[in-house]
């Protein structure tokens, strides 16, 4: 890797977030990659989270991954043993697509209440369902086995999903639960978030000495504080937040004028925003801090890079920098709401269905320029 190299390649600045480190470098000091990558690669919980239809063929040329990327993030609200949530939904899906060119890189998220036919899935006796699309993962995390095969069995449920639906085929996936990116946050010392909507927590209330309090929210009476709580209420303006702050922003819909399409974009807008830490100088001179961020994200992070080797997939995409993500919304961000049987639940438009189409054939950009709309705010 050359030391002279201008810009950090976006995959190792996500791969940082989902599980690695690729040190790049920073004021004349070059850290082995190499040595990174296999400490990266001990740490990092693997597992087999894409199968069947939905698997894309690894299609390497020596040390090049062929054609376009698509790859599966997930974040599930993985509750404690014991709560009254008895199941674990996938309230963040967002597919990462980079075209064959390898040098521009597009998160599209997908709509939590999107409306969608889940097929059937043999080995938890899943005989297939209707029904908002973050349910998916559910319905293959019901059942016995170790968290890893729960998890895994979850994504392959989402995946077959999205596969029937889109055609899109996965290079890889990973998972991260939200308890997982607060660890990942915190040992980069926070982030730096812009508020561009005032917006109030539905989880965080703040005492009168300014504490931060945890909060619980009922659909029924709204957040539930102690006496003497308000709500936390974030205001606009860009600051460095801690990963309670960034967490609970990046969770909010219900007091945002666009709802979860708001939602998704600060979510978006939060993965961008650890991806630029993760390789800021600042991260990647501080040896601690580098230890500790990558401890974390082992720990946090499920991982299937669809049997390609990790430095092979940080080779092919080394001319993508952080800078080139691109954040897109479906709908262009507009709600298309329907209630059927008294539940209310999100449609994609013909729009969406051609914009997810473009991905499959690695035509996103030519749609977006002819579809500026479907391109969110970065900050």
């Amino acid at each position: 890797m050359a030391a002279k190299r201008r810009k950090d390649p976006l995959w190792a600045r996500l791969i940082l977030s989902f599980g690695a480190v690729l040190v790049v470098a920073s004021g004349g000091t070059l850290v082995a990659a190499q040595v990174v990558i296999n400490k990266a690669e001990s740490s990092i919980t693997a597992g087999t989270l894409i199968e069947g239809d939905a698997a894309a063929a690894s299609g390497e040329s020596g040390n090049n991954i062929d054609g376009a990327v698509n790859l599966l993030l997930v974040g599930i609200d993985a509750r404690e043993e014991g709560s009254s949530v008895t199941s674990v939904l996938s309230d963040t899906i967002i597919i990462l697509h980079i075209p064959e060119t390898h040098d521009q890189a597009y998160l599209i998220s997908i709509p939590r209440d999107w409306r969608v036919e889940m097929p059937a899935y043999d080995k938890v006796g899943f005989v297939g369902a209707t029904g908002k699309i973050n349910s998916a993962f559910s319905y293959g995390y019901e059942g016995e086995g170790t968290e890893l095969e729960k998890r895994s069995r979850g994504m392959a449920v989402l995946s077959n999903t999205l596969n029937k639906i889109t055609g899109i085929k996965f290079n890889g996936a990973a998972i991260i639960d939200f308890n997982g990116f607060a660890s990942v946050i915190h040992a980069m010392g926070g982030v730096d978030m812009c508020v561009d909507e005032e917006a109030e927590s539905a989880h965080l209330g703040v005492d009168a000495n300014g504490k931060l309090v945890q909060g619980w929210y009922s659909e029924t009476y709204g957040i539930q504080l102690p006496e003497g709580v308000t709500p936390l209420v974030h205001k606009k303006g860009c600051r460095l937040m801690n990963s309670t702050e960034a967490l609970d922003y990046a969770r909010i819909r219900k007091s945002l004028s666009d709802g979860d399409y708001g939602r998704q974009r600060h979510q978006q807008q939060l993965i961008k925003a650890i991806a630029k830490k993760a390789t800021s100088s600042g991260v990647l001179t501080d040896l601690g801090k580098l230890n500790a961020l990558t401890e974390a994200a082992g720990e946090a992070f499920v991982l299937d890079t669809g049997g390609i080797q990790l430095a092979d997939f940080i080779y092919t995409l080394k001319g993508v920098a952080a800078n080139d993500l691109m954040l897109i919304k479906t709908n262009a961000g507009n709600l298309n709401s329907v209630t059927i049987d008294g539940q209310s639940f999100e449609q994609l438009d013909g729009e969406s269905m051609d914009m997810l189409a473009a991905a499959k054939t690695g035509t996103l950009g030519t749609f977006l320029i002819e579809h500026p709309q479907f391109i969110a705010k970065s900050s």
